[in-house]
């Protein structure tokens, strides 16, 4: 059992594998009181003013206390994230990376305009961690592109993959728990993938170029299409081999 999981992770795509093992260990880190929330949650007055500025990462990496909930979000996690680097992203690790980067900006962008907009200052003021909204984020985007592929949840019913984030959503609000994280996560999902692959069909442009020194940080692999295992080459025609 445990040869089988250590050939899984290590298995994992180099980006997959570095967050989920930096959430995990943030998280355990905190829950055994070696690290404290305190100290990573996102909070302008302290990154301007006290250079802090590691909570600008630090935010994505904790995911609450080690519940249910932490759970399904390593799940979700390591799922999306993994399907996405292997699948969409094949051979493209630093776009891969830039969309991380992408998401992780624009959630922290909304979270601190809305805490200035009044009537919904308050809602957002208590969003301090955005783990789970850039998880969600992934699950999001792999939906867009994958939207026919069905599914089912908890094998209630069934429906395809372009409704998962709306599924998710509705669970979350009938166990009680805040929309606010899964619809930043959406909003920020939304916002990648309408200027990554809407946008760029209607005008031929793509706003969205992974920049040079990110390219610089990660050795492209070439992508080559696996040959199926059934597949076999027919002998030549009789009429082509030389005879003796």
């Amino acid at each position: 059992m445990a040869q089988a999981v250590e050939e899984w992770y290590k298995q994992m795509p180099i980006i997959t594998r570095t967050y989920l093992t930096a959430a995990i260990v943030t998280t355990i880190g905190c829950s055994l009181e070696i690290i404290s929330p305190y100290d990573l949650y996102l909070n302008p007055v302290l990154v301007v003013k006290h250079y802090q500025v590691w909570r600008i990462v630090t935010n994505f990496l904790y995911f609450r206390k080690m519940d249910l909930d932490f759970l399904f979000h390593m799940f979700f996690l390591a799922r999306y994230c993994k399907l996405l680097e292997e699948n969409s992203f094949r051979g493209r690790t630093a776009d891969f990376f830039f969309m991380i980067l992408f998401g992780a900006s624009v959630l922290t962008g909304t979270v601190l305009i809305g805490g200035m907009i009044p009537y919904v200052s308050e809602s957002f003021a208590r969003i301090i961690f955005l783990s789970n909204s850039l998880t969600f984020m992934m699950v999001y985007i792999w939906s867009k592109q994958n939207p026919y592929i069905h599914m089912s949840f908890l094998g209630l019913f069934t429906f395809t993959a372009g409704y998962l984030p709306w599924v998710l959503l509705g669970f979350s609000v009938l166990v009680g728990a805040s929309p606010w994280v899964d619809l930043l996560g959406m909003i920020a999902g939304h916002a990648y993938y309408f200027l990554e692959d809407v946008y760029p069909r209607m005008t031929g442009r793509r706003p969205l170029r992974t920049p040079a020194f990110i390219k610089s940080l990660f050795a492209e692999e070439p992508v080559v299409a696996a040959r199926p295992a059934e597949l076999r080459f027919a002998p030549p025609p009789v009429d082509n081999v030389q005879q003796n």
